[in-house]
Order: C-alpha cells, then sequence, then structure tokens
C-alpha cells in the first residue's frame, strides 16, 4: 500500500512539473506539453516528441507505470534542454500532409518566444505514429530540424531531390515488424552518402541482444544510426542499460544547422558502385578509380581535403578541384574517405562504398530483397520513365516486387514494363553507366540462368534476352523465350515452381557489356524476372562463326598460329586466333 501511494506522489508530480498549454494553427486549437528544466537559460536545444497512435501528451509523459513513454524529464534536467509533447488530432497524426507540420512549426515559433531556444539545435522525434510524421517531417522542414529519431515508428518516405544530409536514428525491437526498417532505412543512407555496410556494437551498453547499427560518417559527417533491441515489442525500451531517453539526447546532441565545422560530399563514384570483371584468374584489369569531392567551411576556408582507401592516406589537395585517383588494382570492397579540414582544425567526413569483384559466376539476382526499390545496377524504362537505381519508394511501375502467397515460386522479383508497345520501349538492363555497375567481359563461354514470368499477361508475352555492347547497345548474342507462369497481378496470388531457363553465348572482344531484357512488342506487355545468374563457363569462345574465304586471303602463308597462348597447326575447322580475336572455322 505505501509503495503504491508512493508511486502515486512521484506520478503525480512528474505531471505537475509538465505545464498544458494550447495554440492556434489554421483556425484550430492544438494543445501540447512542455517541460523546461530550472535555471534553464538561453539558447537551450528543443526536441518536440509525438505520441503513437491512440496516444496523447500525457501517455509520453514521465511515468514508470508504461513501458511506451519516452521518460525525458530527467536528461532535460541535466542536459538543460526543453521537451515538448504535443497532441494529436482524435490521438493520430496527419504523416504524409501538411497539418502536423505546421503545428509543429508553431510550437517552434512559441518556443523561441517563450523560453529563448536555440533555433540551430531543434530536435524531431516520435513513437509508432508519431515516428511516421517524424519521417514526414524530414522532407517538409529539414531547414528547421538538427536531427530525426523515430522509435518503433515505420516509413514509406524517401527522401526528396536536393535534401541536405539528414541525421537519423531509429530504434525498434526484434519482435516489432523489425524486417521491414532496414528497407526503410535504405533510402537514408544512401541518400546521406553513407556506406552501406554498417558497424555493428553487439550488446550495446552491456545490454544483452541490443545491437547498435552505425552507418557513416556520409556527407557532411552524418549518421544513420539503428538501435536493435533482441525481442522487445512495439514500446519505448527504459532498461538501465539501455534507456531510449539517453539514447535520443546521445544521438542528436552532436547535431547543428550552424555547424561551424566543413561541409563535405563526395559526388563521384556514388556509393554502392561495383567493377565487374570476368577475366581468367589473375588477369582481371580494373579501372582506375577517380574520387571528386566538393567542401566548404561555414565560418572560414578549407585548408585541405585528405583521400583515404580505408584507413590509407593516399592523396592530398589543398585547392580546388578536390580530386584524386585511386589505381583500380584490389579485389574486394574499398570504403573510400574524404575527410577536410578548415582553418580552425576542425574536420568532417564524407564515405562513399564501391566493389571491384573477379568473379567466375555472379547470381545478380541477390539484390532483389526489397520491394518498391530498383536495386544498384539496374536501369529500366517502360516507354515513359526510365529509372536508375540504387531507388526505392516506388508503389507502381518497374520495381522490385515482394511475393506473398502460398505456394509461390519467387519471394521477390524485378518486374519492368512496355506501355505503349513499341519496339524495346519497355526493358531492363544490368550494367549501364546510370545503373552504378559495370561488366566487363573477357572473351570467352559464357552462360546466363534466368527465371522468367509474366505479371498480368495469361496470353504469356515473350521476353527478348540480349548481351549488348555498353557503348552503342549493339547486340552480340539473344534469346527470345515465352514464359508458361502468370502470376496474375496481385502480390498474394498463390503461383507454381519458375522452370530456370539458360542461355548460352560468347564474347569474342574484351569491353564492357549489358544484359538487357525487353517487354514483347505489345502494349502492356510485361515481365518479372526472379533468377539472374552469370557463368564463365571458358575462356575460350565455341560458337563464333568467320568465312573460310576471308581467313585463308589473310592467313594462307602461315602454318601456325596462337591459341591461348599455345601454338597449333592450322586447322580446317575449330578455334584459333585472327586478328587478336578468337574466331571459330566451319
Amino acid at each position: 500500500m505505501k509503495k503504491t501511494i508512493l508511486s502515486l506522489i512521484l506520478l503525480t508530480a512528474g505531471i505537475l512539473s509538465m505545464k498544458a498549454d494550447n495554440i492556434t494553427v489554421g483556425g484550430l486549437n492544438r494543445s501540447y506539453n512542455v517541460y523546461a528544466p530550472k535555471n534553464l537559460g538561453e539558447n537551450r536545444p528543443l526536441l518536440i516528441f509525438c505520441h503513437g497512435y491512440n496516444q496523447d501528451a500525457n501517455w509520453m509523459q514521465n511515468s514508470e507505470f508504461k513501458n511506451d513513454n519516452v521518460s525525458m524529464e530527467s536528461v532535460c534536467d541535466t542536459a538543460k534542454f526543453v521537451v515538448v509533447f504535443p497532441n494529436g488530432i482524435d490521438r493520430a497524426w496527419d504523416t504524409g500532409g501538411d497539418r502536423d507540420i505546421n503545428f509543429i512549426k508553431a510550437i517552434i515559433e512559441k518556443m523561441v518566444t517563450q523560453h529563448k531556444i536555440d533555433r540551430n539545435r531543434v530536435y524531431l522525434g516520435g513513437f509508432s505514429m508519431g515516428g511516421m510524421l517524424t519521417y514526414n517531417a524530414i522532407n517538409k522542414m529539414s531547414d528547421q530540424i538538427a536531427a530525426f529519431v523515430s522509435c518503433s515508428g515505420p516509413s514509406v518516405i524517401t527522401p526528396k531531390a536536393g535534401l541536405r544530409p539528414i541525421p537519423l536514428l531509429h530504434i525498434q525491437g526484434t519482435a516489432d515488424n523489425f524486417g521491414g526498417v532496414q528497407p526503410a532505412l535504405n533510402p537514408w543512407i544512401r541518400h546521406n552518402g553513407c556506406s552501406t555496410t554498417d558497424k555493428v556494437v553487439n550488446n550495446y551498453n552491456g545490454f544483452s541482444g541490443a545491437k547498435m547499427h552505425t552507418w557513416g560518417p556520409g556527407n557532411d559527417g552524418v549518421e544513420v544510426k539503428l538501435l536493435e533491441l533482441k525481442d522487445k515489442g512495439h514500446w519505448i525500451c527504459k532498461e538501465p542499460q539501455v534507456y531510449t531517453g539517453k539514447e535520443i539526447w546521445n544521438f542528436c546532441k552532436k547535431y547543428s544547422l550552424n555547424k561551424t565545422s566543413p561541409n563535405v560530399s563526395i559526388t563521384a563514384p556514388k556509393t554502392g558502385t561495383k567493377y565487374i570483371n570476368y577475366a581468367p584468374i589473375g588477369e582481371a584489369v580494373f579501372p582506375d578509380i577517380t574520387i571528386t569531392a566538393t567542401a566548404d567551411d561555414p565560418n572560414g576556408t578549407i585548408e585541405k581535403v585528405e583521400f583515404y582507401d580505408g584507413t590509407t592516406l593516399f592523396a592530398t589537395c589543398t585547392a580546388k578541384p578536390y580530386k584524386a585517383t585511386l589505381p583500380g588494382d584490389k579485389v574486394g570492397k574499398h570504403t573510400l574517405k574524404v575527410v577536410a579540414t578548415d582553418n580552425d582544425g576542425e574536420t568532417s567526413t564524407s564515405s562513399v562504398e564501391v566493389t571491384l569483384q573477379a568473379p567466375t559466376s555472379l547470381i545478380i539476382s541477390s539484390a532483389f530483397t526489397e520491394g518498391g526499390a530498383l536495386p544498384a545496377g539496374w536501369t529500366t524504362y517502360d516507354s515513359s520513365e526510365r529509372r536508375t537505381g540504387y531507388s526505392s519508394g516506388y508503389s507502381s511501375g518497374c520495381r522490385v516486387l515482394q511475393f506473398t502467397g502460398s505456394p509461390r515460386g519467387l519471394n521477390y522479383g524485378l518486374y519492368f514494363r512496355n506501355i505503349n508497345g513499341k519496339a524495346h520501349q519497355g526493358w531492363a538492363k544490368y550494367g549501364l553507366s546510370d545503373g552504378g555497375t559495370t561488366l566487363s567481359l573477357a572473351p570467352g563461354h559464357y552462360t546466363l540462368k534466368y527465371k522468367i514470368c509474366n505479371w498480368n499477361k495469361p496470353e504469356f508475352t515473350p521476353i527478348e534476352l540480349s548481351i549488348e555492347k555498353r557503348t552503342g547497345s549493339v547486340s552480340v548474342a539473344s534469346q527470345t523465350y515465352t514464359p508458361i507462369v502468370n502470376i496474375g497481378n496481385v502480390a498474394s496470388n498463390s503461383f507454381g515452381t519458375i522452370q530456370q531457363q539458360t542461355f548460352e553465348f560468347d564474347i569474342v572482344e574484351q569491353g564492357n557489356y549489358v544484359i538487357a531484357l525487353y517487354a514483347a512488342d505489345v502494349e502492356w506487355s510485361d515481365c518479372i524476372l526472379g533468377q539472374l545468374v552469370l557463368a564463365a563457363n571458358s575462356y575460350v569462345a565455341t560458337n563464333i562463326e568467320a568465312p573460310m574465304s576471308t581467313v585463308n586471303s589473310q592467313l594462307s602463308t602461315d602454318k601456325y598460329y596462337t591459341l591461348q597462348g599455345v601454338e597449333v597447326e592450322h586447322p580446317t575447322h575449330g578455334v584459333y586466333i585472327y586478328n587478336g580475336k578468337q574466331v571459330y572455322i566451319k
């Protein structure tokens, strides 16, 4: 009984320390709770934290009886900042429009007047639906918010064009639809120019099962973080080791809109770029990688820009243009980092990740793991819109679809279409320059394995596969296949096994190539590509033909010829070298 009375006293004290207030926005009377610690002072930060669906501002207050409140007051008292808990209309938020964006803007103005808060250190976060509102605010008021936090708040929002690098923390339990978190963060990771490989701290702060994932620093030194909480559900964690209120503040306090450190950004190559070179063992030659960057300082000058491959410094620039070249000779992932230093000795970092691969076999479709996205390396065109990977947030048109029916022949597939029905006006291509992947093939014999079906064409429209030169789009080999499975235009439909098909072809000239798939010359023809595997069978071409008369006219006086480094006698038929190219005499 005494424990209950003491808890009620503490609860009441917490409520009384929180001031309720009102403000008129867009003709509506809106309410919120505000907590300002004693001896706040001027030019202190502001955190606005939004409740979840069917909750209110009081729910987010300091109560030891709830697991889904943020309990910020003790953190405010120590760090000296103001926290505001707004009330949504009908206990909900407008997560796509401007109604509640305008409410947040009005709160900021009122806090500037009442508490003289620092406009450059305003932070926004929310739980559940409040987290969804937070993502909406990134695109609509990033000029007023220095950093953003979502707790268990899913998002389908993707960065708008021209948006500044965004500091972002997401906190979520693994028992709370955790599988959708990473795909939601991917667009922000790439937008910020962060490495797509995360740095992971296991047992974060000594809390068993907790993991802190960090991507970055990216452009202007910003990071994207994901705090993964093992077995936690849809609530806010308040464990002694991982106290959500403290985690929010520790992340946000690093960021300000009027930062004095340099701005730096790698402009090329873009993160996720791949150079794939099929060649005999030890003979893969990669192009040099040119790294370009921009850098400026808001309150001074840039003294130097340093270029790193991982931890190895390989170039320093002291004046524009900030540009360096890395020899492309080491297979594997390279984290290219640029560090800008200003005249005050402050630094900022930008990094991108590129990969050099020398495979004999590559599962290209392994990147089909995110619905609504176009994976890196791919470019699509449907006779109306051209899309390039990596990009995401698509709810229609060419994109990866996730299938949920049971049984189903695919979990994911790349959908593309031909709207107007004209020849080669609907396609998906892997290896174009704007897709961020270079595919280099040495002379030899290759196999392309694939699984294809139609999406909404019960009459089964054929698909053309073509191997094309990257420059000029000249086809060097092609095959046409007509699917025998149609999914039926609904991702939750059941559909059967899709048989793997095989396309064998020869490359006679070293160069950069593109794998192209074309929908049929029929209006609204379509395709689902579920599997694509490219393998080099042999670096000896097996099916290349040249007229005998042409060969004899050039080589009739010679008795021996070089074939794959071995001297052989002129055959009446077979493969040999002609003008530096492998040809087949028939």
